[in-house]
């Protein structure tokens, strides 16, 4: 067990303290209110009344033998009493549990962040770091190892030429370098045009292999599998991977490899995302932002106490023989990247994250783009939470503490819990509470603990704060689908081993108008996303009735503005001038 490992463990313990304290000396926790709130539930007695009702045997019933619109209103009262408020209350607490776990989770991941910032800590701290060489090329190839360079794509029109260029144009001895391009492209136009292009960096003296494969099985997972067993891939002792919109800078392998040749222990070394679209739109400004959270803190914060963060897929470098002995790449879910780093973890490996060199690429541009993105990463990760809990609890290379990081904080929380209690205590049951009166919300729950998330999320992104209340509405549509995705994973229900490839635009975004795939006549359910337009109209119902009939609390305002999110994604409107596209 490391230091790094234990000062995380005690880091997280203090959160949680932290969080217990405050919560206690406010006096905002309070768990006494009862959870039947509306009396004792008698299911017999009610349903008993309930028919008394239309048979006429009730005495509340009418002299006539009719019901009264009084009499069906007393009824709703009951069964929403005796019934439904009970049930809720149960999700109620159950919620409050989950939510209590996401915001230590979230205040952990923060202060470690912060303290990475505050004392300026970068990986060369923790592991050795010196330039190849004098990074000088012309010493002699002898003196850097073997790279193989893969670029997976699967008819990338768009932005082919963008990846292998800039793959092509990495600063490394060339007798010491091989990019190769795994072409899955089931379009022969454009594979055509993609191996004309590996032929012309050829011809200009780059050792480039074209790849291709008779069949698609395995998705990426699958390529990158073929792709190793050639037998110039055995050869290379270290490989870099760029998906196909993926641009890395010539000095990538430069800063990324040398933390492999003076840290035999060190698996995979990732480097962070920069985005070319990323004002494209207030679509791509908002998913900026949460990959801006994702790289510097929960990434940074992994790296810096247990060494252990999910591979992103693209834009890092793996040791060859780390990839072996983990079992080499799997296609048991749509995560191959994470469910490779967690095998590789258990093995005893570690990750570097480095912060400081950024690969562009291209944010979807379209909102149903980025809604199979993220169907396909969460459902991913709930699957992969089900195939490997087991491994992780009898791993032998693996101190207990960082079996908790891993089972508890990085699936548990964040690809179980943080959808789940999102969708359904705010989307859900907030919205539901104002026609049930007797429902009890605790307001630490529901104003608090967001009030804090928001805290967390804003405090590594200050330039961004303009940019929150819209990120807020779009998290509260975005959470229906995480959660969706979730539970497919998690109990293998439809689509949970579904791989759609995301749509590129290609462009480098230097103008300002936002550039449009090829137009194709849609039909209305490509158009429109009912999902949204059916949530947003129970929304509108919710806060509609609270307007009209003002209980306890009045949560209209948040209600209408959620549902008019939920309207202008269910019309695919992205913050450009165009909708229903």
């Amino acid at each position: 067990m490391e230091a790094a490992e234990i000062g995380g463990a005690l880091l997280f313990a203090l959160a949680a303290a932290a969080a217990l304290f405050s919560a206690v000396s406010t006096g905002a926790v309070d768990f006494s209110h009862p959870l039947a709130v509306g009396g004792r539930v008698d299911f017999q007695e009610t349903i008993s009344w309930f028919i008394g009702i239309f048979d006429g045997s009730s005495s509340s019933s009418s002299a006539a033998g009719g019901v009264s619109l009084a009499e069906v209103y007393e009824l709703w009262v009951r069964v929403r009493g005796r019934v439904i408020a009970p049930a809720l209350q149960v999700a109620v607490w159950a919620c409050m549990v989950m939510s209590v776990m996401l915001v230590v989770e979230a205040l952990y991941n923060c202060v470690v962040s912060l303290g990475v910032k505050a004392v300026g800590w970068r990986p060369e701290w923790r592991f050795k770091w010196e330039p190849l060489a004098g990074d000088d090329e012309e010493k002699g190839g002898a003196h850097y190892p073997m790279v193989l360079v893969q670029i997976p794509m699967y008819n990338e029109l768009e932005v082919y030429k963008l990846s292998i260029g800039a793959a092509c144009e990495l600063q490394w001895p060339k007798d010491r370098i091989i990019v190769q391009v795994l072409d899955d492209s089931t379009d022969p136009f454009i594979k055509n045009l993609v191996e004309l292009e590996c032929e012309s960096w050829a011809v200009k003296g780059l050792n480039i292999k074209y790849a291709t494969r008779s069949s698609r099985k395995g998705f990426k997972a699958g390529a990158l599998k073929k792709g190793m067993e050639c037998d110039y891939a055995k050869q290379c002792e270290y490989v870099a991977i760029f998906d196909a919109d993926f641009q890395p800078e010539p000095d990538f392998l430069l800063r990324t490899v040398p933390f492999f040749v003076h840290n035999p222990e060190v698996a995979l070394v990732q480097a962070r995302w920069s985005f070319v679209n990323d004002t494209a739109s207030l679509l791509t400004r908002v998913q900026k932002m949460f990959f801006d959270y994702h790289f510097k803190v929960e990434q940074e914060a992994g790296s810096a106490t247990f060494s252990f963060f999910s591979f992103n897929g693209t834009a890092g470098v793996w040791r060859t023989s780390a990839i072996k002995e983990a079992g080499g790449w799997k296609d048991r879910t749509t995560v191959e990247d994470m469910d490779l780093a967690v095998r590789a973890t258990l093995k005893g490996w570690k990750f570097v994250y480095v912060g400081d060199i950024r690969v562009k690429s291209e944010l979807p541009s379209t909102y149903k783009a980025y809604c199979r993105q993220q169907f396909r990463w969460s459902c991913g990760g709930a699957h992969l939470f089900r195939k490997v809990a087991k491994d992780i609890l009898t791993a032998k290379d693996v101190s207990l503490i960082k079996k908790f990081h891993m089972l508890y904080s990085f699936f548990l929380v964040r690809r179980v819990v943080a959808p789940t209690v999102a969708c359904i205590l705010y989307n859900i049951i907030l919205p539901i509470s104002v026609m049930i009166p007797e429902l009890f919300l605790p307001v630490w729950g529901i104003a608090y603990i967001p009030t804090v998330l928001l805290v967390v999320t804003a405090i590594r992104h200050p330039k961004n704060l303009h940019i929150l209340p819209f990120w807020i509405l779009f998290e509260s549509v975005m959470t229906m689908h995480r959660m969706r995705a979730a539970l497919s994973g998690l109990f293998e229900l439809s689509e949970f081993n579904e791989w759609v490839v995301t749509k590129k635009t290609g462009n480098n975004f230097e103008d300002s108008e936002v550039p449009l795939l090829q137009k194709t006549r849609k039909r209305l359910r490509d158009r429109v996303n009912f999902r949204e337009i059916v949530f947003s109209a129970f929304l509108f119902f919710c806060a509609s009735y609270n307007l009209v009939f003002p209980g306890k609390t009045s949560y209209y305002f948040n209600l209408y503005l959620q549902g008019l999110a939920f309207v202008c994604l269910g019309l695919n409107f992205t913050g450009t001038c165009s909708c229903c596209q």
